[in-house]
């Protein structure tokens, strides 16, 4: 319950924070972004922590209003999703974002081939957020004209 309320005062602040940047909105325009995540987070979890800056990065930016970020995990990349089931930190990140309407996607093949169950092993993740094949959506989301990112 206080992790929850803490996530959505920091999406408040974040959120205000952003419009202090409004003129950069103009700049950049609307964005539609997939962030490519596949790797191992290593120590303390730093790389997952680090894509979660970056993407708070490019939302302060840019605008939440002014973005649609996806965000798609296959192989390694869902040690994220399950290391924040334990790592506060980065438990307040993914609630954040999720609150600035960034989308987090989870390869099935993975889910499968490593025999992970996406609802006991897995931070905050529905039926809805699973995807057949990872690399499949990052190809049909650059067709949709989304810039591909892989921080």
């Amino acid at each position: 319950m206080i992790r929850t309320i803490l996530a959505a005062i920091l999406t408040v602040l974040v959120a205000m924070w952003g419009t202090a940047f409004a003129e950069d909105s103009k700049r950049y325009g609307k964005q539609k972004v997939v962030y490519h995540v596949n790797y191992d987070g290593g120590p303390e979890s730093k790389k997952y922590r680090g894509v979660m800056r970056n993407i708070q990065n490019h939302i302060n930016a840019v605008g939440a209003e002014n973005m649609e970020i996806k965000v798609v995990l296959h192989g390694n990349g869902l040690g994220l999703l399950k290391t924040a089931k334990s790592h506060d930190g980065l438990k307040t990140q993914v609630s954040s974002l999720k609150g600035q309407e960034v989308t987090f996607q989870v390869c099935n093949n993975t889910l499968k081939g490593r025999k992970i169950s996406y609802s006991d092993d897995l931070y905050d993740v529905w039926e809805e957020d699973i995807i057949s094949s990872g690399v499949a959506e990052l190809s049909r989301l650059q067709q949709m004209g989304y810039t591909y990112i892989k921080p």
